[in-house]
């Protein structure tokens, strides 16, 4: 048990740490690419140097998540090679078009960095653009994999055996499209509003800054309307999990009884021996509502599967209230922000809105982490559902909890060196932008 627990720490600490970079690879080139479009519409300055500062970011974590999705590739293949071995054939495509994305976005962003002043502006543009495809494109294909994962397709398992193999239709599997959706709409949002915070409290700083003032505006903007999408995919994605994974539907939502008009948990504490949840809210009938579209309809209990086969009800619980709380926060300063901006554009530079969005800064990371820990725990005690357990896949390699030192200690590394890259940008952003006085 020591190993399995030291090799699941080792995936949630590489997993929570690479999916920053696969969120931020995936939107954050939308943003120098509109920052650019206007540049090339407008002929204001102010929106080129905002595209090449945040290229400049862009490269960072790119280099910075590409070594940590090396790193996960090789532990993948230490710590399951059981699962490997098997799902490796089945869901291997995807991952051999992640690895043709990452290259066109390698390429597409040499170009964009370099291409200053030497390629045609809308060149030089679309492969701004192209760097943003294919990160999204990149995202996806992994997506994929991970949703075969928890919707297993594509195969005939007989004997312990994966026969009959087809792997597009084990790419293409029943979880693939809502996960896709979701994930990326997060992407968009945990980006969008990260990247408005950071402006927002930099403004606050210099007060008569354009560059941040608009900086700020086209990263709300597009993280204020990805906050508002974000529910729909969210139920739509609810009403798929409770089809194909009863079990973890109820762990969501801590819903121990099979019943009709279930009600909708807010908050509240799991106990787990006594089936119950104490200091939540309960709204009759909408989990049934959320789930299957009519409020009379039964929502499975975890009751009707064997204990041994439930998922870590607590932390499967807390991390989605975690991440529906963060998401619903963000959705209502997004839709705050789009009535300022349409109504009243004074009160967006307001000392009190910009700390209001500086706050907002981490939340969607956090909402990001929190629903990758609903979609992984609440699988368990699966790696792959409903053909093979977690614990089966684990190599019988002893002394796991060296490797989960040594990769634990890289990833340190890697956070420490990110944090002094990132530091010396914004304090380049300072240092170059604060002085310029850009006409308006």
């Amino acid at each position: 048990m020591e190993d399995l627990l030291s090799a699941r720490l080792q995936m949630a600490i590489s997993l929570g740490f690479h999916i920053i970079f696969a969120c931020i690879g995936m939107a954050m080139p939308f943003l120098m690419a509109v920052a650019e479009y206007k540049w090339i519409k407008t002929g204001k300055v102010v929106y080129r140097d905002l595209a090449k500062a945040w290229s400049k970011g862009v490269a960072i974590f790119f280099a910075t998540g590409a070594v940590s999705g090396t790193l996960l590739s090789f532990e993948l293949g230490l710590l399951w090679p059981t699962f490997m071995e098997h799902a490796g054939p089945i869901f291997g495509m995807p991952f051999s078009w992640e690895g043709t994305a990452f290259f066109v976005e390698a390429i597409a962003l040499g170009l964009f960095l370099y291409g200053w002043d030497k390629l045609n502006k809308w060149v030089h543009w679309s492969s701004g653009l192209v760097v943003g495809l294919s990160g999204v494109a990149s995202g996806i294909f992994v997506l994929a994999a991970n949703a075969w994962m928890n919707s297993p397709a594509g195969f005939d398992w007989v004997n312990g055996q994966a026969i009959n193999i087809d792997p597009v239709a084990a790419m293409f599997n029943d979880a693939w499209f809502s996960q896709a959706l979701h994930m990326t709409i997060a992407a968009f949002v945990a980006t969008g509003f990260a990247v408005a915070g950071l402006h927002a409290l930099l403004l606050l700083k210099h007060r008569n800054s354009d560059f941040h003032r608009k900086a700020m505006k086209i990263a709300l903007a597009i993280g204020a309307v990805a906050a508002l999408l974000q529910p729909l995919s969210g139920d739509y994605s609810a009403k798929d999990v409770a089809d194909r994974q009863p079990a973890k539907l109820a762990a969501m939502e801590s819903h121990f009884e099979t019943k009709k008009g279930a009600g909708l948990v807010i908050g509240g504490i799991p106990d787990v021996e006594n089936r119950e949840v104490n200091y939540g809210i309960e709204v009759p009938g909408l989990l049934s509502f959320l789930a299957h579209g009519s409020f009379d309809a039964e929502v499975t209990g975890l009751e009707e599967f064997p204990e041994e086969e439930w998922p870590p009800v607590l932390i499967t619980h807390i991390a989605f209230q975690v991440m529906v709380g963060c998401g619903m926060l963000m959705a209502l300063v997004g839709l705050m922000y789009l009535l300022f901006e349409w109504k009243w554009k004074h009160l967006i530079t307001r000392r009190w809105f910009l700390w209001l969005v500086g706050i907002m800064a981490p939340l969607g990371f956090i909402a990001v982490e929190a629903g990758w820990t609903v979609t992984e725990v609440g699988r368990q005690p699966w790696i792959i559902y409903g053909i093979m357990k977690t614990e089966d896949a684990l190599t019988s390699m002893p002394g796991l909890q060296y490797p989960f030192y040594l990769f634990t200690g890289l990833y340190l590394f890697l956070s420490i060196v990110l944090v002094w890259l990132m530091a010396r940008q914004i304090s380049t952003l300072e240092e170059t932008y604060e002085s310029v006085s850009y006409k308006r």
